[in-house]
């Protein structure tokens, strides 16, 4: 069945940033598909509520609530995982974000803060899980989350996208360096309606922009990210790896507009 091959039943994975949101959702579809899952975040109260949610469906969360801008928290996270589980199969770095800002009021440290939190703390992650990956599972996916703003231009995004563009890149030569056993790839999400989103999408004159400026009509859900990491990280996407994956509703330019005035 076609469908047996999306199933990761018994495998363990790291979901950072998984208190809500996306990683929420892909924690939550991880463990529908058969994994125990280990979820960090920084507020452990958004993190219970995603273990019940994995728990109704018959698997496990491991809690652990922790700043992972620190490079040993992130790191420490694999150890955790085989500690409590026994094995690490599957890492999904999601963890990150920047606020968007103009060009020049961008300090050289915003630009290495936005870097190190979402490129270099994933790293530190990748280190530590891939020996654990290799030593518990024989082999494992790795699944790296970037964005549209890594590859379209967009004003007040040089901090971010600059990181989600070297976060989507770092996933191809990671790939190239752990293949054959590990595959690594990314997934580059357009506008999705989580936390994020909410002011945009509470305006109806914005939101109605994003829609109309999207070629699909409409603002994603976190099910769509959910679904698009679970091919990834499962047996049904086994012949892929260094690959950015951009569910995004066919974006070919930002949909929506910042209003920053051009240079006078």
């Amino acid at each position: 069945m076609i469908l047996d091959r999306f199933r990761i039943d018994g495998q363990v994975a790291i979901v950072t940033g998984a208190g809500r949101g996306l990683g929420a959702a892909i924690a939550v579809a991880f463990a529908e598909a058969g994994a125990d899952v280990v979820i960090a975040s920084r507020t452990k109260s958004q993190l219970d509520e995603v273990a019940e949610k994995v728990a109704a469906v018959g698997r496990q969360a491991h809690v652990v609530p922790a700043d992972l801008s620190d490079l040993e928290t992130s790191a420490g996270l694999a150890a955790a995982a085989v500690e409590r589980f026994g094995r690490l199969d599957i890492v999904v770095n999601n963890v990150g974000g920047a606020l968007p800002c103009p060009l020049l009021d961008t300090t050289p440290d915003a630009l290495a803060q936005a870097f190190n939190f979402n490129v270099t703390n994933a790293h530190a992650l990748v280190r530590a899980a891939v020996p654990k990956i290799l030593e518990t599972a024989g082999g494992g996916s790795i699944l790296n989350i970037t964005s549209t703003m890594g590859r379209l231009p967009g004003r007040a995004f040089a901090a971010y996208g600059t990181a989600k563009a070297a976060l989507a890149h770092y996933t191809r030569l990671a790939a190239m360096d752990l293949n054959p056993r590990i595959r690594v790839n990314a997934i580059a999400p357009g506008s999705i309606l989580t936390s994020a989103l909410e002011i945009v999408a509470s305006n109806d004159t914005m939101r109605a922009e994003l829609e109309s400026k999207t070629p699909l009509h409409r603002i994603g859900e976190p099910e769509d990210i959910a679904a698009a990491a679970l091919y990834l990280v499962s047996p049904a996407g086994k012949y892929v790896t260094g690959k950015v994956l951009e569910p995004d509703g066919g974006l070919i330019a930002p949909n929506l507009d910042l209003p920053l005035p051009d240079l006078s």
